[in-house]
């Protein structure tokens, strides 16, 4: 259903509209509302609500009413009609009566009924789903058509397109500012990790449906990434509380990687992504392994200090096992409350070629621990699992936090331990 309510009342009814509105305003706020003009002034004179002004109703206004039930834009009608009234320059609402009918929307014509219909939506949930519709490979709007087709029946959805404008976090503050009961997030990990940002450390969870190329987010979580089943988890999963961190006071849902990964993901641009999909960041990283110095490094954890040779140091918060460097354990654990650190150490005698059959060798070791869920057993690995760590190199390595170069190294890390509440699947 439409979060989109509208309202209008004949001339004898007003008064009682606008007590109405006031006895229920906490409620309506959530929602948009629309009225014909004279309505929407009167509410506007004694409410603290926002609503968009439509047409008078005897110029209309109620048959742009109509117009936008049509369209599927409304979720109920609240229209107080006065029919004592023998004034010809009331508007006649057989018309709105007769769509309201024919598209199954609710429909109040006294107070009563108003208090019916507000009543049942107060047992509904309200979801804002900011939906990217330049994210994925497929059309956006089949896609939205879907997602809206699954949901609707049973949650109220309020539709809002991520822009240039307006950055997708900026727009879930303001759903969750608005008193929603859910959040959903539809696009590639950029728009969730966007919106999980918004949304961590608050009471109000987050739905995710993928679009993107990788959705690392959700195939860490275990949020399927086939459009069907990800909807039916909103409607039918569980909340689950997870790990969010933060990389120098920045938000981070997924890693951040230092030194390899970072020069990695700044060669796989869009050109190569649109041409090699999720595989794109597979050949920057062959890519890469030719060109990748050492750098030393210095790891503050819990006042100890400790000094390495390395060539990569990856920072995990949440990872699918395809985010190879992050597999030093195996396994990403994203609800202990620490960061899973896997280093790369560098051999001094490795060198040119030697140095790349070695990096080769090393990600081989992470991909087959990432396989089997345990750790690896390569020399040139260190993991560690800790809740804070800061990090110093020489030279200074470009540091990348959920798929975004955010500068340089120095970098202080941090696990907020069940920083955000989403919706998963029901454990098996």
């Amino acid at each position: 259903m439409p979060t989109t309510l509208a309202l209008t009342a004949h001339d004898g009814q007003k008064d009682d509209l606008v007590s109405f509105v006031r006895e229920y305003a906490a409620l309506l706020s959530r929602y948009q509302i629309v009225a014909t003009q004279t309505t929407a002034e009167r509410l506007q004179q004694n409410s603290d609500l926002e609503i968009q002004s439509l047409l008078p109703g005897a110029m209309g206004g109620d048959v742009q009413i109509a117009a936008r039930v049509v369209e599927g834009e409304i979720g109920a009608v609240i229209c107080l009609a006065d029919s004592l009234s023998a004034d010809n320059q009331q508007a006649d609402i057989g018309t709105l009566i007769r769509i309201c009918q024919l598209h199954n929307v609710p429909l109040a014509t006294n107070l009563a009924t108003a208090r019916a219909v507000i009543l049942s939506l107060a047992k509904s949930r309200i979801a804002h789903l900011i939906f990217n519709p330049v994210s994925g490979q497929g059309d956006p709007n089949q896609d939205l058509k879907l997602i809206r087709q699954i949901l609707e029946p049973q949650i109220q959805v309020n539709v809002v397109l991520t822009n240039e404008e307006i950055s997708a976090g900026e727009q879930a503050q303001a759903a969750i500012a608005a008193g929603v009961d859910l959040v959903i997030a539809s696009g590639g990990d950029g728009t969730v990790s966007a919106v999980a940002e918004a949304v961590m450390q608050t009471e109000t969870p987050l739905g995710v449906i993928p679009r993107g190329t990788a959705n690392a987010f959700s195939v860490a979580l275990g949020i399927p990434t086939n459009l069907r089943a990800a909807c039916e988890t909103i409607l039918t999963g569980t909340t689950r509380q997870v790990d969010v961190a933060t990389c120098n006071h920045l938000p981070m849902i997924l890693l951040g990687g230092i030194g390899f990964e970072a020069e990695t993901v700044e060669r796989a641009n869009r050109e190569m992504k649109n041409r090699f999909g999720v595989l794109a960041y597979l050949v920057a990283g062959m890519q890469q392994l030719a060109d990748q110095a050492p750098f030393s490094a210095e790891l503050e954890i819990d006042g100890e200090v400790n000094h390495f040779d390395c060539v990569a140091i990856t920072v995990a918060n949440a990872a699918p096992p395809t985010s190879v460097l992050a597999q030093g354990f195996g396994e990403v654990v994203n609800d202990d409350g620490l960061l899973d650190v896997t280093i790369s150490l560098s051999s001094a005698e490795a060198q040119g070629l030697g140095a790349r059959i070695q990096g080769m060798g090393a990600i081989a070791d992470l991909f087959t621990a990432a396989l089997a869920k345990r750790p690896t057993q390569n020399e040139g690995i260190l993991s560690l699992r800790v809740p804070t760590i800061k990090v110093t190199t020489t030279p200074p390595q470009k540091v990348v936090v959920d798929g975004e170069i955010i500068g340089t190294t120095p970098v202080e890390f941090k696990c907020i331990r069940h920083g955000l509440t989403i919706l998963a699947p029901l454990s098996e």
